[in-house]
């Protein structure tokens, strides 16, 4: 349990208590003349608050506990949940409550963190990923995704509250309140906990470029949005017009009440390129420098992540070089490419991607988009990220973005061949940037995870049925979309954590484990800290790509990835020594056929030498010195 005497921040919004009876109350209304707070377990009348600077109401009442739930009511008429509720057990329309930060007995003290390099990141769902959906039923799990599969890192996808019980979480509409029927606060710190107590580490998806429809009641007390910009979805936050400093305020201290009151390790900040700000020091600058102090301050290893579609390299740019001071952030230009090799897909901005040689450019540089033209975006599109180091990069083959924005949600356990699942999993694991698998992955899930949500506006859930509907347009995907609506919908995306594993899944869980072992224990196969630390090279006629990973500690490796669908001989002429088997992918142990083995040793001469491959192969080799 953490005392008040150790805290290094508080949160100076919604309702603070004051000992153990008394609560002081404050939020930012600069639209209305009056704010009062009612208690609603007590049966009082509404209690006038006192107007301070910048439109600030604050009040102290006697008598409140945690557990007790109040409303703001503004000039006397609307009565509303709080801006920055800390809880909202009955829902997006009801009353707030009062939380008690410090009644949760931490046992995590010693932790520190890990570092960013040793991130292995496994994405999951809060509501699907177990039969109950809470926080605390992923806890028995946990052991598993530590030994069985290696990960380091779980992310949760965002748990701010949102309307009803089925929900991606990118319609939270109160940032600071965990959703309920997760399992509130209490169930997010008993998680968090579980996982330092297991070595591993939580990041948390946030979503500062918008917020949900439904239960949105910002407006109402400040100007917390704008319409001099227009974002997917509607007006974008205000972070750079009048009164601007206080919703910058308000995010950035969201931000600092994850990773203090949560110990949350690191946060993705959700489609950044739907924040706009013009202002001398962006947002995304002041929002990173800002945690990064803190982390300092606490004493723990905290990163700041972001998801951009702008292939801007000055999201992940130090602060001093003008930066906005970001640890990493999705590449989605790897995946795109990736997928293209392996379904030869081209439709929406798949069209972009031509062949092999786009994903060697992913592994080498990072941008495959760096300034030249995009035929999706009909215009010059990114900048170069050369002189970014690959462990900036987060890649992986699938995300819950790029399964559930599929018409479908169909994974590519049922889109590619079982071998070409390992040459998936290969690409991403043995990278030298951060890997990120989606959940049920690595053990080749092949339940869809589809989009859902539970409205209760029948309008609005029209809307969203039929921007679904606008949004696969370009892809030309046929058939009838699932409604989101249906709660079928939502227990079709559920994974099969618990149940038996088939041979072939069996396999590929093998498999996955097998190569995070070799990225853990083989320092060359691990994130790259430097371009000059490895080399990549298409054979693009044999549709094979390899990898030479130079180590500092360790042997040299060589990764050898082919794409083909058929068997495939290749001309290998560099890097020149000999070179040790470390790992096939055909091996019977991995579901392969086992009949054709790979040389045990291989000697890269100056003429070269000539390696077949059978279909979909992987295979390591490390140099003999």
């Amino acid at each position: 349990m953490d005392s008040q005497a150790d805290r290094v921040w508080r949160l100076d919004l919604g309702a603070n208590l004051i000992g153990s009876s008394a609560v002081r109350f404050r939020v930012w209304a600069p639209r209305v003349k009056t704010v009062s707070v009612q208690v609603l377990d007590q049966g009082r009348d509404p209690l006038p608050m006192e107007r301070g600077e910048r439109g600030y109401f604050d009040l102290a009442v006697e008598g409140v506990r945690a557990g007790d739930r109040y409303w703001y009511v503004l000039d006397g008429e609307k009565a509303l949940p709080d801006p920055a509720s800390w809880f909202q057990p009955d829902g997006v329309h009801k009353a707030s409550a009062v939380v008690d930060p410090d009644a949760f007995a931490w046992t995590d003290r010693g932790w520190r963190g890990l570092a960013f390099k040793d991130l292995i990141i496994y994405e999951l769902h809060t509501g699907t990923f177990t039969p109950t959906g809470t926080f605390e039923a992923i806890i028995p799990h946990l052991e598993y995704l530590k030994q069985n599969v290696g990960i380091t890192a779980i992310e949760l996808m965002p748990v701010a509250q949102f309307p009803g019980t089925r929900n991606w979480g990118y319609d939270g509409t109160y940032l600071y309140a965990p959703h309920s029927s997760y399992g509130g606060p209490q169930g997010l710190k008993a998680l968090v906990n579980a996982c330092h107590a297991a070595g591993l580490a939580v990041i948390l998806d946030v979503v500062y470029n918008h917020l949900g429809p439904e239960g949105n009641y910002l407006a109402a007390f400040g100007p917390y949005f704008t319409d001099r910009y227009r974002t997917p979805w509607g007006d974008a936050i205000n972070y750079d017009g009048a009164d601007s400093d206080e919703v910058r305020h308000f995010i950035v201290s969201n931000a600092l009440y994850w990773v203090t009151e949560y110990h949350i390790d690191a946060l993705r900040l959700d489609a950044i390129h739907g924040i706009y700000d013009f202002s001398a020091t962006h947002i995304l600058q002041d929002l990173a420098a800002t945690v990064h102090d803190q982390a300092a301050r606490l004493g723990r290893q905290i990163f700041v992540t972001a998801e951009s579609a702008l292939n801007d390299a000055r999201v992940i740019t130090p602060l001093e070089q003008g930066g906005y001071g970001m640890d990493a952030q999705w590449n989605d230009d790897f995946h795109h490419a990736l997928r293209t090799v392996l379904t030869k897909e081209r439709a929406g901005y798949y069209q972009d991607y031509d062949g092999l040689k786009h994903l060697a450019t992913a592994l080498q540089d990072g941008f495959v988009y760096s300034g030249q033209y995009s035929r999706y975006h009909r215009r010059r599109h990114g900048n170069s990220s050369t002189s970014c180091a690959p462990s900036r990069f987060i890649v992986f083959s699938q995300n819950h973005d790029q399964i559930g924005n599929r018409a479908f949600g169909d994974r590519l356990s049922t889109q590619v061949p079982f071998e070409a699942l390992k040459v998936a999993a290969a690409a991403v694991l043995l990278s030298p940037n951060i890997p990120l698998l989606f959940m049920g992955e690595e053990s080749g899930e092949t339940a869809p995870f589809l989009y859902f949500i539970d409205h209760g506006d029948p309008v609005l859930i029209e809307a969203v049925r039929r921007g679904r509907r606008a949004e696969f347009a370009s892809f030309a995907w046929e058939g009838e979309i699932p409604d989101p609506q249906d709660p079928l919908t939502y227990e079709r995306s559920r994974v099969n954590i618990d149940g038996p594993l088939d041979s072939r899944r069996a396999a590929i869980l093998k498999w996955t484990r097998e190569l995070i072992g070799l990225r853990k224990s083989i320092p060359s196969l691990g994130a790259g800290g430097a371009h000059p630390m490895y080399h990549v090279l298409d054979h693009e006629e044999e549709n094979v790509l390899t990898e030479h990973r130079r180590g500092v500690q360790g042997p040299d490796a060589l990764v050898v990835l082919s794409f083909n669908h058929a068997p495939v001989s290749v001309r290998l002429r560099e890097p020149e020594g000999r070179w040790l088997l470390r790992l096939e992918s055909t091996a019977q142990e991995f579901g392969g056929d086992g009949q054709q083995r790979l040389p045990q040793e291989m000697v890269i001469a100056p003429a070269g030498v000539t390696l077949s491959l059978q279909a979909y192969a992987v295979a390591v080799f490390l140099r003999n010195t």
